[in-house]
């Protein structure tokens, strides 16, 4: 570990013992995983509650990968039900979606932070500065803390103390909610998540490690990385895609030519979040 990076270390230390307990809002990706395995060295188990939100824009597998990192992690765990989806704002799913989604989560959290005499915290990191991410709004609105961006820690510098840490999150692709795949301004839908969910899982069998399912109604635009894309078209491979896709009720399959690009759907609104 460079000397640098050892400093930030030490600051994400200091500022998570002023915490003394804390809840961290965990999704079980590589921030979340990072900032709640610190704060288990620094504060102790008794002091650290990890909650995950479980709604339908959680898919399945990270539901269940959550669970298990979170008995990695030797944390006590709360899976907290959400209710995005009962929001009109969120379901027309404007631009700022993500903002309605956290404001949501913040507002379970609170009570449950208050009635632990906890702070809660998120895995916002410095280099997210650099995204659109309407959900930081609603973390300033609840008080949240974002312990790795005030370290000044990176998406690299995460990776690279996760790896350090031997979590195994520490080269794990992003996995943002299951919304992320519906162009915005058309409406999110418990049906079109389930059908997002069930897609990708079918995608991800034929051995591919990151897929997005792009849901344009009736039509599914498969991405995977460019360098992936002929094994994605080999031609028995690609047909058994198609007619599972069909099978789930997609009446058209395509594949994006230009590969995976995360945040495809926000292009047209600058700097692009994870998607």
């Amino acid at each position: 570990m460079s000397r640098a990076l050892r400093r930030r270390w030490s600051v994400l230390e200091t500022q998570l013992r002023s915490c003394r307990r804390v809840l961290i809002a965990f999704s079980g990706g590589c921030d979340s995983t990072l900032l709640v395995a610190a704060a288990r060295r620094v504060l102790g188990k008794e002091n650290v509650l990890a909650v995950t939100a479980v709604s339908a824009s959680l898919a399945e597998r990270e539901r269940k990968a959550v669970e298990s990192l979170a008995g990695f992690l030797d944390v006590e765990h709360l899976a907290l039900a959400t209710e995005e989806l009962s929001r009109p704002a969120y379901q027309s799913n404007p631009p700022n979606r993500c903002f309605f989604c956290k404001d949501e989560l913040f507002s379970k959290l609170s009570p449950v932070a208050a009635g632990r005499a906890m702070r809660i915290a998120d895995g916002f990191n410095f280099s997210d500065r650099a995204d659109f991410r309407p959900g930081y709004e609603a973390a300033a609105r609840w008080g949240v803390l974002h312990p790795l961006e005030e370290a000044g820690l990176s998406k690299d510098d995460v990776r690279a103390l996760s790896r350090w840490l031997r979590l195994p999150t520490w080269n794990k692709p992003s996995s943002p909610c299951l919304s992320s795949r519906i162009p915005y301004g058309t409406s999110v839908t418990l049906e079109a998540l389930r059908r997002i969910d069930q897609a990708e899982a079918l995608v991800r069998l034929e051995g591919f490690r990151v897929v997005r399912v792009r849901h344009y109604g009736p039509l599914a635009r498969v991405e995977v990385p460019a360098a992936e894309l002929d094994r994605l078209l080999e031609a028995a491979r690609w047909a058994r895609i198609v007619r599972g896709l069909r099978n789930i009720g997609y009446q058209e399959v395509a594949a994006d030519p230009r590969g995976f690009q995360s945040g495809r759907l926000n292009e047209k609104w600058g700097a692009a979040s994870v998607g």
